[in-house]
């Protein structure tokens, strides 16, 4: 039980302690973003939350933000990644902050 215990939080330690700041350019993305379907959450430390429900399954996704590629950003740590396709960056429509990311419209809770 303890080893289990130490591979754990040494994953854990592994995943937190690779997340980057997200630079100043691409603050817009930070932030939380809902739909009826999904939740996504990243913050400015770099760490993402992701959690979605699709054709009655959920997924979910946590681990630091790897990378942007274009508007699109890249979620895990060496082979273990996960790319979120963006396909309208953040922007404002009517006074709300929205994005599409895998083909999912979100908009941004206000903190």
């Amino acid at each position: 039980m303890k080893i289990k215990t130490l591979i754990l939080a040494g994953f854990f330690f592994l995943l937190t302690a690779c997340a980057e700041p997200i630079e100043e350019s691409r603050l817009d993305y930070v932030g939380s973003w809902t739909s009826n379907e999904m939740a996504l959450l990243i913050l400015q430390d770099g760490s993402v939350s992701y959690r979605r429900i699709k054709k009655g399954a959920n997924v979910s996704v946590n681990g630091p933000l790897k990378e942007f590629v274009g508007d699109d950003f890249v979620v895990g740590v060496l082979f273990l990644t996960t790319t979120f396709k963006v396909t309208e960056p953040p922007h404002k429509v009517n006074g709300v902050w929205e994005m599409v990311v895998d083909g999912v419209r979100l908009r941004k809770q206000e903190s």
